[in-house]
């Protein structure tokens, strides 16, 4: 497993303490998305397609701070766009450390080797890097020549300078298990501390539609990568339970206030994937007047092929807690990949009324560094 003791032992002191004041709802890791702006224009991405000002817009380190402490997660995940274009990230990034917050500074790999003098390694700092598979296949994603090779040397050199490095891996349709089973032993070549791995999920704003796999699909190509990878050593930076999941093997509904979203709007309703269902202006507004019942698959046919990591693996933790001898077995025997799946139970759809984003641009996918 590649989470540290100290971050498994605090995350589940704080599961602990959630669970003794009998929070029904609780957030295990805040979204940071401190802006929008990227330096790339990726296939599967519905983050960029806004008008200049959106994009030059910032949360300052102050807001960001303020969300870290109204929220309470142990853990942040800091994305946008591209973090490391905020003039002020190393700023957020020490004070958050400060609060002894576990972050995970994502990047698409393009600017941290100029960027990493900016940072100090840390037990609580991870750089998570993006990578979609071997070079042809993340840079035709990516849209750009060069970036696996890029970001593939930056992890090198910061895994040489004692960073905690790990790879965020979106799988999309096409992609073979072979192929997979062979990029995660490259990975885990690379000296990195483990995979955090998700099919990807369909944004109505990506400007390929055709790239996303569906739930079916997606559970047939993680039984063959995880058959493929028994005695091969590979480590996730996820629950194991998560991966059993991944297989169809636990029927799970959707958490997403396990992974609530910041960014320059607001609270995002009711989670960073859809992006039409408006924003909270504070954390206790979103937890106390979401509609959760109004989402999740079989509740709303946008959710209806998600899988991804935001929504389930709270779900999975939690389930790992109440269940710990159920999650020591699958740990020990690994997830199953033959047999029956095990299906969820959804309940009848109930499409919510879709709430205008502001400043959202139809056509617009404009780009910046």
């Amino acid at each position: 497993m590649g989470v540290p003791l100290i971050q498994q032992y605090r995350v589940a002191r704080y599961l602990a303490s959630q669970k003794l004041r009998r929070r029904p709802r609780y957030p295990l890791v805040l979204m940071l998305e401190p802006l929008f702006r990227c330096n790339l224009e990726c296939a599967g991405c519905g983050k960029i397609d806004y008008p200049e000002e959106i994009l030059n817009r910032r949360l300052s380190v102050e807001e960001c701070l303020s969300a870290s402490d109204e929220c309470g997660a142990p853990i942040v995940a800091i994305s946008g766009g591209e973090p490391l274009i905020h003039e002020e990230m190393p700023l957020i990034v020490s004070n958050l450390i400060k609060r002894k917050r576990f972050v995970y500074l994502c990047s698409n790999g393009l600017l941290l080797n100029t960027r990493i003098k900016d940072y100090t390694p840390s037990p609580y700092l991870t750089l998570s890097v993006h990578l979609d598979g071997y070079r042809e296949r993340h840079d035709a994603l990516a849209c750009r020549q060069g970036v696996f090779d890029a970001a593939t040397e930056a992890i090198k050199s910061a895994c040489s300078k004692g960073f905690r490095v790990t790879i965020n891996c979106t799988l999309y349709e096409g992609i073979a298990a072979r192929e997979v089973s062979d990029f995660f032993d490259f990975i885990m070549s690379l000296g990195v501390e483990g995979i955090m791995v998700s099919p990807a999920y369909r944004y109505a704003e990506a400007p390929q539609k055709d790239i996303f796999l569906m739930k079916t699909r997606s559970i047939n190509l993680f039984r063959e990568i995880l058959n493929l990878g028994k005695g091969r050593k590979w480590r996730f930076n996820q629950s194991t339970l998560f991966l059993d999941f991944l297989a169809g093997n636990q029927a799970y509904t959707c958490t997403p206030w396990g992974n609530p979203t910041r960014n320059i709007f607001g609270w995002q309703r009711p989670c960073y994937l859809l992006t039409k269902e408006g924003y909270a202006p504070s954390f206790k507004a979103l937890i106390e007047e979401t509609s959760w019942d109004n989402y999740g698959d079989g509740r709303n046919p946008k959710c209806a092929n998600c899988m991804l990591h935001s929504g389930f693996e709270p779900t999975a933790v939690n389930d790992a807690f109440i269940h710990p001898l159920k999650a020591l077995w699958v740990r020990l025997r690994g997830p199953r990949t033959h047999g029956s799946t095990i299906p969820n139970r959804p309940k009848p759809y109930r499409d919510p009324p879709a709430v205008p984003i502001e400043g959202r641009a139809k056509n617009s996918r404009k780009n910046g560094s």
